[in-house]
């Protein structure tokens, strides 16, 4: 079928008008990509894009991945005029305006169409490799001989600012590695950034770079749509076994004479030239304008697109009557269930046992994955590390996609957008692991899953100056107030085996955000004077007490991780009217309802004191200006973790002492 370039670009001059009548009538956007993209838009969603605008979660549609999310008016233009139902031309002229479908940034739990959240550069390409995993993972697990119901490609469109971002690099190279054949990167290169012509901070052959990689490499004019589709249409037969690179070369803010193909473009600049340059584009003086003849062009090609999808979706309905087992694990996964019971499956730890909350993290996950079959676990090189490698499966390759554990080499911030695109993608539950202490390295993309509420799982080890020997480069003390400060993130940090086993069923049962799990690299004993249903439903509410006054409540002490034991301890030579409060996961603890918390912290008892091997000012929560806190305000040392932990004072003494000095009740 040959590109009906007439009536598309005639499409293309519109969707530039309303562009620049949006961004002109709030004073506020960038015009450069959806300018300097309109060619490529009108190609791919009035002609080359597989999707159906009234089906948007149809589960074989191409995914389009707009990295370049300042670029969003490029996005909500072809949503609207693809006929997205919501995306209506009123949502249109309410760019950027409180409550509308048109936020600044394409927003993937506000508009339907938008497939990741995107915004800070670079996360895209890294979500778009992750969304080209999990459909390689979905065609190897549901498709069968007789019925193929996942075909489809990723289509992510970046701009200079995301190539030049090291996390599209990191995912690039990963892409290549494992042959994501079903990933076509679209480059709008039009050789300018925001501050200056892009000569100005680059000079590299991206062509040679991305060959380099593995990927099979493209260069066109954006601005001819022919080219463009022809260029598409090779990417999407290639059998090469390499991901698709197709570098478009356009004019940034093409349209607007006055400042096209220049710095000035990038932005809203170019909008006060707005009249004079709808003038030249031959639109009319009406504002928002699109013509008739392109309006009937996509309705008409939106019936093509919903014949498409109904094609499939008989199809879709065969391979579920031949496969209802399958079919359940899909509808599992796509419903984000978790079963019920999961607590009950972890065999409890033996009482004598004393080993790290990793290696209990790991013993946890063997008989949850095998519950989740559609779990899935990576590591940022780390797996003999970090422990969470999923026994009873294999690795995922190029030649076994079906595999569960991800080598995602030593690429943190790739990992954590990857697994936000699995998120996204929404079949596999993701998880992956590192170092705590590295969590800065992921720390964007985990900021984009708590914004979009992913139920992404991090599980992240060597928690503390507990680590020891590696240092304070390898210490993290202010890493898990950083993170805990952050919205909708869940952090739990357990004490013991069994509050391991809880905090994973936490993090499984948790689907509306993300949960990170701090793990110890050093051994801890089993807390045995708390009974195991204690501790593990105790996590699952973040907070509980861990030991009861005998007397006259006089005193809290809190605390979580491995140093809930030094607080269990100091318990001991305080009296009877000590009560120690484990709190593994503060945000869990606040959503319980307030008689429970007053219950394990009553408001008439002032006397506390926390101990936490960190920075300490997120405990004074709880303590109250009246309490103390035993923490760091200082890096760690080099030395076994023992003698770290005595020397900075992380010590039952310590808390004693700090109890010694409050003011009496």
């Amino acid at each position: 079928m040959t590109i009906p370039t007439d009536i598309l670009s005639r499409a293309a001059t519109q969707a530039r008008g309303l562009a620049m009548d949006a961004v002109h009538a709030c004073n506020s956007g960038h015009l450069g990509l959806p300018l300097g993209c309109a060619e490529i838009g009108a190609a791919l969603y009035g002609f080359a894009l597989r999707h159906d605008p009234d089906q948007p979660k149809w589960l074989n549609r191409d995914r389009f991945v707009l990295s370049a999310g300042h670029g969003s008016m490029f996005l909500y233009t072809w949503l609207h005029l693809s006929g997205y139902p919501k995306m209506t031309l009123e949502e249109v002229k309410k760019f950027r305006q409180l409550g509308s479908q048109t936020p600044g940034h394409p927003e993937s739990f506000e508009t339907a169409g938008v497939e990741a959240t995107t915004g800070p550069l670079g996360q895209g390409v890294a979500n778009a490799v992750g969304y080209a995993v999990s459909g390689k993972m979905a065609a190897a697990r549901f498709n069968t001989p007789q019925h193929v119901i996942f075909d489809h490609h990723i289509i992510c469109l970046a701009g200079d600012g995301c190539m030049q971002e090291g996390v599209s690099s990191e995912a690039s190279a990963f892409a290549a590695h494992f042959g994501l054949d079903n990933l076509i990167l679209i480059y709008d290169s039009n050789e300018v950034t925001l501050d200056a012509m892009a000569k100005a901070t680059q000079s590299e052959d991206t062509a040679k770079r991305y060959e380099a990689y593995g990927w099979d490499v493209q260069t066109i004019v954006g601005h001819d749509m022919e080219a463009f589709v022809s260029a598409l249409k090779r990417a999407k037969a290639a059998k090469s076994g390499k991901p698709q690179l197709i570098i478009a070369k356009t004019v940034i803010g093409k349209g607007i004479a006055e400042v096209e193909g220049t710095s000035k473009a990038h932005g809203e600049g170019g909008a006060k030239f707005i009249d004079t340059a709808r003038a030249a584009l031959g639109l009319p003086a009406e504002h928002f304008y699109v013509s008739n003849d392109v309006r009937a062009y996509f309705a008409q090609h939106k019936k093509k697109l919903a014949a498409d999808y109904e094609k499939w979706n008989a199809n879709y309905q065969a391979w579920r009557v031949a496969n209802p087992a399958q079919a359940k694990l899909l509808d599992s996964g796509l419903n984000k269930e978790v079963p019920a019971g999961l607590l009950g499956k972890i065999p409890p730890f033996p009482a004598d046992a004393k080993i790290a909350t990793r290696k209990a993290g790991s013993d946890v996950l063997q008989p949850l994955a095998e519950a989740l079959p559609l779990l899935i676990s990576g590591s940022a090189d780390l797996h003999g590390s970090t422990l969470n490698y999923i026994a009873a499966s294999r690795d995922f390759t190029r030649d076994n996609p079906a595999g569960r554990n991800i080598r995602f080499g030593i690429r943190e911030h790739a990992m954590a957008a990857m697994l936000n695109g699995f998120a996204y993608d929404g079949i596999f539950r993701p998880s992956g692991a590192t170092f705590l202490v590295f969590a800065d390295y992921a720390r964007p993309s985990i900021r984009i899953a708590s914004l979009a509420s992913l139920p992404v799982i991090y599980i992240f080890t060597h928690d503390s100056i507990g680590v020891g020997e590696d240092g304070p480069t390898h210490q993290p003390v202010e890493t898990v107030s950083g993170l805990r400060v952050m919205p909708n993130l869940d952090v739990i940090r357990p004490a013991d085996p069994e509050e391991t086993a809880g905090a994973f069923v936490a993090a499984l049962e948790r689907t509306n955000g993300p949960t990170l799990l701090c793990l110890t690299r050093q051994a801890v004993p089993m807390l045995n004077q708390i009974p195991v249903p204690q501790r593990r439903e105790g996590v699952l509410r973040g907070g509980y007490i861990a030991l009861k006054e005998k007397s006259k409540l006089d005193l809290i002490l809190l605390s979580c991780g491995s140093e809930l034991q030094l607080a269990l301890e100091a318990a001991k030579q305080l009296g009877d009217g000590v009560r120690v409060v484990s709190l593994p996961c503060f945000d869990r603890f606040e959503r319980q309802p307030a008689a429970y918390r007053e219950e394990v912290l009553p408001s008439s008892c002032r006397r506390r004191v926390a101990i936490e091997a960190g920075v300490p000012d997120l405990w004074y929560r709880y303590t109250g200006l009246d309490g103390k806190v035993v923490g760091l305000n200082r890096f760690g040392l080099s030395a076994p973790g023992g003698t770290v932990m005595k020397t900075l004072g992380i010590t039952a003494e310590s808390v004693v002492k700090a109890a010694q000095s409050l003011p009496p009740a």
